[in-house]
């Protein structure tokens, strides 16, 4: 390991001289290459960002919207449980009909959707984020 070590640090070395070596020209030419390269690298470090950004501004519209959806088909399955009590005589067996199974997978189907989506957005927002990470 020490010697794989002191063979890496002498190629190292060898680099160094030879970019000492050089002449001027050809070293400022591998700077501008390098701040070239640096500068791409910022660029696409900030079209990440925005679009992180993008993505955990999307993930939470999402999931208000999930929330609202939920309490809204809530709401709904409320107001038909007292309509049907109303029409039953408020008995006290209560049978789903179904009209409020359909509601209750209505509201299941939304959430489930969603949250799938949500758990895709965020895998995306991850994912682009090890780019980052990596780049």
């Amino acid at each position: 390991e020490v010697q794989k070590l002191n063979q890496q640090l002498e190629e190292k070395n060898n680099e160094i001289q030879q970019m000492i070596n050089q002449p001027p020209y050809e070293k400022e030419r591998e700077i501008l290459r390098l701040q070239k390269s640096l500068a791409e690298r910022e660029k696409a470090q900030a079209t990440s960002d925005v679009l992180c950004r993008s993505l955990t501004d999307e993930t939470h519209q999402l999931q208000r919207k999930l929330a609202s959806t939920a309490e809204m088909c809530q709401h709904l399955a409320k107001c038909l449980e007292e309509k049907q009590r109303k029409e039953k005589g408020n008995s006290d067996e209560q049978i789903p009909t179904e009209r409020s199974n359909q509601v209750f997978l209505l509201l299941l189907y939304n959430e489930t959707s969603l949250q799938a989506l949500i758990c895709n957005l965020q895998e995306e927002n991850r994912m682009l984020k090890q780019k980052v990470a990596h780049v």
